[in-house]
């Protein structure tokens, strides 16, 4: 029986892909498993029982990546799973800046009398644009930021990109400057990861590119954007609206700025598909070993198990970390049925079928070689 704990809600849909062989737990500690959405790990400690966390979502800056793979604990993630409902959100802001559909709501509601005669009189401080045939710069072309261009390509605007490591079939017309794509935008989406990297890339350089009055949109991370050249900017014309799923302390009651309070995955069918996908990668995993959409060891799958055994080794710092487990497993005398391994920066992960019926915990021991932080078997 494996237990898994859960440290936020999660959905019913995707828990219930867990069948008699697990149980939900409350205690963290006992776990084999974790599943999480938003809560911050880093100050936790981890048991040798636990085997692996599932983030259901994308973003995984709430949990210790490296502190994880050192002791061969393995993080998924759920890429793409909530890919349309953040989607649908970013459309739905492309129309509350072009329509000043804030104000509007916020100013009829404060009507109280005459109000036919008010509606009438005011309407046109709210006028606004439309946006077919204007142009969306959309950085970042993954799984969201592809359905955000295809949707917007649909609404009749005319979309460029920037990625670098887009690899289309040229639907998009992809730049590989930053400032050059930046001045022919109406609009600006924003739909790359919150790395060291990335962190405050939307900055005092980057808005000196900006077209006049551009719109720009930011439904990724807030740690994206750098805030006070963003206010900078919006005071000097170059940002004609800031429209982000990320409020903080800086953007609250600011002119020329709509906030949401981070809803990009909150709809019913995405918390859905997370926790299903989450569930299932999580699943494979503790019963067949095999590695799909881990964000700190490398994809690896040898398929369902189906007799005999499977050795995983998690290994750090290794060159060529297969040959070496093949290696080490000859010298034990294991007869290797089939194998496969990878890497993912310093560490490594090689999952090896034998015709064991089982390993006892000494023989698992006796496979520990420099480097290897870790052998388990399924």
């Amino acid at each position: 029986m494996y237990k898994i704990a859960t440290l936020n809600k999660i959905s019913k849909v995707g828990l219930g892909l867990l069948d008699a062989n697990y149980e939900i737990t409350e205690e963290v500690e006992t776990a084999q498993g974790i599943l999480v959405r938003s809560q911050d790990m880093h100050s936790m400690d981890f048991s040798d029982n636990l085997l692996a966390v599932a983030r259901a979502g994308a973003g995984v800056n709430n949990i210790p990546l490296d502190k994880c793979a050192d002791k061969g604990i393995v993080v998924f993630n759920t890429p793409g799973a909530n890919a349309n409902a953040v989607k649908e959100l970013v459309i739905a802001g492309l129309f509350l800046a072009a329509r000043n559909i804030p104000g509007a709501l916020s100013w009829a509601s404060s009507l109280t009398e005459n109000v036919s005669a008010a509606v009438e009189k005011g309407k046109s401080q709210f006028a606004g644009r439309e946006i077919t045939g204007k142009t969306l710069g959309v950085v970042g072309l993954g799984a969201i930021g592809r359905k955000v261009a295809a949707s917007a390509e649909g609404l009749g605007m005319n979309i460029v990109g920037y990625d670098p490591f887009y690899s289309g079939n040229g639907e998009i017309k992809v730049y590989s400057d930053l400032s050059e794509m930046l001045p022919l935008c109406d609009y600006v989406t924003i739909h790359v990861p919150a790395m060291d990297s990335t962190k405050g890339m939307f900055n005092k350089e980057l808005f000196g590119s900006f077209k006049e009055d551009t719109v720009l949109l930011n439904f990724s991370r807030d740690k994206l954007v750098n805030d006070a050249d963003l206010l900078d900017a919006i005071e000097a014309g170059k940002v004609g609206c800031y429209v982000t799923d990320f409020p903080n302390d800086n953007l609250i009651n600011r002119d020329k700025v709509i906030l949401l309070p981070h809803l990009g995955a909150s709809t019913e069918e995405a918390e859905d598909n997370c926790a299903s996908m989450a569930v299932l990668q999580m699943r494979d995993y503790i019963e067949n070993g095999n590695i799909k959409n881990s964000v700190n060891f490398p994809a690896v799958d040898l398929g369902p198990l189906e007799k005999g055994c499977r050795l995983g080794f998690f290994t750090k710092d290794v060159t060529d970390s297969e040959s070496a487990v093949i290696n080490i497993a000859k010298k034990e005398n294991i007869n290797v049925v089939k194998h496969a391994g990878s890497a993912k920066g310093q560490y490594g992960y090689v999952l090896v079928e034998t015709d064991a019926a089982d390993f006892s915990e000494a023989s698992l021991n006796a496979l520990k070689a420099e480097g290897i932080i870790k052998v388990r078997k399924f």
